[in-house]
This record gives structure tokens, C-alpha cells and sequence, in this order.
């Protein structure tokens, strides 16, 4: 296939495993080490060669690569869905809408990372080549769309940068937003307290003390360390929640042993334990200055253990460690109460029928005025020192 910049070639190929991981980690870490882990050959074929993405899941890879020249100068993460399921931003109301007049919208395609709800590139180009590798990727998109009759292609969690060349290429942006926690140069958690209100900084003492007197002690663990009992504990809460979440967890069983088997580095696992035994976990992914909280799980319910498990022990390491971000993963208001502060997340959506894109353009017009006052709403209700009569409080 040929883009507009006329020595640019696109192809869409059948898996990862296609393209060699030295010339897809070269677009997706442009910039040395990926800001995550999650845009990765290692990940992504992780996710194939495990069964949870491939036939029977309604994630279909179709990887997209650009050449200029014979060399691959920027590759997407395309796939083509059968449903909407583990996409993080909802299209479920555009489905119902599209299908009662009379359309059929799945297949649809989607470029993402599956099963994660984390902002990164999703057009992954080489350092130097980002105008055109990103351009000839949105415009290949678009015209694979349109020249197929489907109804629509959505890139989501993407940059700005991103959103503003798909827009230039007919897409559609779309705001939504999520919980993310900032470091302001701690130096302990303590540090991290003193920037708040003197009452939300008593209720987290409280809600840590509370947590970690379960009655068990708490074990963070990463890299080499990680055992495959730990993954196995892993996948039992992972499989607990998704099943109460989703009906049918999205990651197989073979994906964490993916996991142990390339990803061990990339993973920082923390476990609540009584008398040596596994009672809730966290599972997070380290990335070049962020670490991404994904999922969480217990066999007990105990007061504030989620929270000190998914939010206060990634705050702590996350300080330890010189990071400058925690990203808690998607929804949930209550994250607000603990440091974590909205943020806008990008999208960019490509409809080629052009009542059903007017529609959709107007509706989400509308979003982000919405989500816009939402963030600053928020933030304002944020646990955060204000003035002075906060330590008054």
C-alpha cells in the first residue's frame, strides 16, 4: 500500500511476530527505554503467543508497519474487533446506535494495547521520522476503513501529539480522563503527606495503619526475584477479579508465564501475606519514569487493603525509586481522596459515514466541554493543601 509521502509504503501483516522486535522496539522506544513496557514486541507478542489476543478472543492482530525505503521507520498495534470488550473507552452507545439504523459496526478496528487502559504512542515511529511514519500510519487507517466499508477505526489511550496528526487525517478526538498521581520531588511519603490537607493526611495514616494491621506482613517483589509461585498467586486474585469485573478474565493462564519467562524486570508485584501465604495482591509494570498500576485481587476482604496495596505501596515505591508519575489504571473517584489527580486522556476515532460521523463529532464536542469542567471540578476537590487554615482544619 502507498501513502501520501510517495516513497512511504504501509502493510498490514498477520502477527508480531512478522516484524523483527529489534525494528519494532527501534519505533517504540525511540527515545531509549519505552515510557512503558506495554507498546513493546516482548509484550505485545506476549499477548499472542499466550492465546489472549488471536482466535476466539475477537482481537484479531493485523500489526501495521511503514517502510521508507525497504526500512521501517514506524509500526502500529492494529487489530481488528469483534466487540467492544477490554477497551477502556467505551463506544457501546455509538454500536447500538450505528446497528438500529441499520449498520453493522463490527468489525471495527482498533488500535491499542489490549486489556490496557495506559496513555502512550500509538504510532510508533523512529527517531527522525515521526511527521512522516505517524502520518502515513493515521492515513493508511483511514483509507483501510474506508476502502473495506467498516464503520470505524479507533486509536485509543494515545498521545496529544498522535491525536493531533489523526485529526489532520480525519479522525475525530475524543477527551476522557483518569486518576494519576504526581511526584513532586519526594523524598518519603511523609513528604508526599505534607502537601496534603491536615485532614486527608490523618484519614491516610489511618486507612495505612488499619491496612497493614491485617495480620500478615507485606512483601514487594521484581525482576529475578518473582517466583513462579508468585505468578501463580498472581493469576488467583487476577482471576478472582476479572471474573467479578468482566464475566470471563481477558489474560490467559500462558500470559503470566509469558510474563516470567521476558517480562520479570518490567513487573513489580506486592503481596499481602499471612503466616506465608499469598492473601491479596497488586501487580504493576515499571516503565521509564511511571510506574502502571494493572491489577489487583484477594481471597480475604480486609479493611484497606486495596488501598494500601494498589495505591499507597506504588506511591512509596515509586518515591523510593526516582519515578516521577503512578498511573492506578482506569475509573474509580475514590483515587481522588488519595493523591490522585485527573488527567486528560486522548483518542482519536475515524467513522467514514459521514451522518453517523457528524453525529458522533457533535456528541463529542459536547464530552469535552464536559470532561473539561469535570478535571477542574475535581481537582479543586483534591486532598491538597490550599491555604494556610487547611492545617487548621
Amino acid at each position: 500500500m502507498q501513502d501520501g509521502a510517495a516513497s512511504v509504503t504501509v502493510e498490514v501483516l498477520e502477527t508480531i511476530e512478522a516484524i523483527p522486535a529489534s525494528d519494532w522496539d527501534h519505533c517504540a522506544s525511540a527515545q531509549g527505554r519505552p515510557r512503558d513496557p506495554f507498546t513493546t514486541h516482548r509484550f505485545l507478542l506476549a499477548l499472542e503467543q499466550s492465546g489472549s489476543v488471536g482466535p476466539g478472543t475477537g482481537w484479531t492482530p493485523r500489526p501495521m508497519v511503514a517502510r521508507l525505503q525497504g526500512e521501517i521507520i514506524a509500526v502500529a498495534p492494529l487489530y481488528v474487533k469483534s466487540h467492544s470488550q477490554g477497551e477502556y473507552i467505551f463506544d457501546h452507545a455509538w454500536a447500538n446506535a450505528f446497528e438500529r439504523a441499520g449498520g453493522r459496526y463490527y468489525p471495527k478496528l482498533q488500535v491499542a494495547v489490549p486489556f490496557t487502559p495506559v496513555t502512550g504512542p500509538r504510532l510508533l515511529a523512529r527517531e527522525g521520522y515521526e511527521h512522516e511514519g505517524r502520518a502515513s500510519l493515521a492515513e493508511a487507517i483511514a483509507r483501510i476503513t474506508a476502502d473495506n466499508r467498516l464503520s470505524s477505526a479507533h486509536v485509543t489511550f494515545c498521545t496529544e501529539e498522535d491525536s493531533a496528526t489523526l485529526e489532520a487525517s480525519g479522525f475525530l478526538p475524543r477527551l476522557t480522563q483518569q486518576y494519576h498521581w504526581e511526584n513532586s520531588s519526594y523524598r518519603s511519603f511523609d513528604d508526599f503527606l505534607a502537601d496534603l490537607s491536615s485532614r486527608k493526611r490523618k484519614t491516610i495514616r489511618k486507612e495505612r495503619e488499619k491496612a497493614q494491621s491485617f495480620g500478615g506482613t507485606i512483601r514487594l517483589v521484581t525482576g529475578s526475584a518473582i517466583t513462579p509461585d508468585d505468578w501463580h498467586a498472581m493469576w488467583a486474585f487476577y482471576q478472582d477479579t476479572g471474573a467479578r469485573k468482566w464475566g470471563t478474565p481477558y489474560l490467559t493462564r500462558a500470559f503470566f508465564d509469558q510474563l516470567h519467562a521476558h517480562m520479570r524486570d518490567d513487573v513489580l508485584l506486592v503481596f499481602a501475606e499471612r503466616d506465608g501465604q499469598p492473601v491479596a495482591g497488586a501487580m504493576n509494570f515499571i516503565g521509564r519514569d511511571t510506574l502502571f498500576g494493572r491489577y489487583w485481587g484477594c481471597l480475604e476482604d480486609h479493611p484497606c487493603l486495596h488501598f494500601e496495596l494498589c495505591y499507597y505501596q506504588a506511591i512509596d515505591w515509586a518515591i523510593a525509586h526516582g519515578l516521577s508519575r503512578v498511573e492506578a489504571g482506569a475509573q474509580g473517584e475514590h483515587k481522588l481522596a488519595r493523591g490522585y489527580l485527573p488527567s486528560p486522556i486522548h483518542s482519536a476515532h475515524f467513522i467514514p459515514e459521514t451522518g453517523f460521523a457528524d453525529a458522533v463529532s457533535r456528541y463529542l464536542q459536547e464530552e469535552r466541554a464536559a470532561i473539561g469542567q469535570e478535571i477542574e471540578i475535581l481537582t479543586s476537590y483534591g486532598p491538597f493543601r490550599k491555604t494556610s487554615q487547611d492545617e487548621q482544619d
